[in-house]
């Protein structure tokens, strides 16, 4: 799994768990929309980092939560 599937991923995960549309979490996190749709639909192959923290914000969790699940765990080396 490459890092962008692995976030689409994580995001997709962490709205299910919360019972939380695309919509609603662009709201919590102060985004447009479309910035978290490009994520999800891969229009954006580099979000920045900022807008994982607004994500993070939004959902009250830290970066480190965010990324310590076992998929960001086992990603492989993207620089080969």
């Amino acid at each position: 799994m490459d890092t962008i599937s692995a976030v689409k991923n994580r995001i997709l995960q962490l709205c299910e768990e919360r019972n939380m549309s695309i919509n609603k979490l662009s709201t919590v996190c102060a985004l447009p929309p479309s910035s978290i749709k490009n994520i999800l639909y891969g229009k954006s192959q580099n979000p920045k980092l900022l807008t994982i923290k607004m994500i993070c914000d939004g959902l009250d969790i830290t970066l480190a939560e965010f990324f310590s699940t076992t998929e960001f765990n086992e990603l492989e080396q993207e620089i080969k």
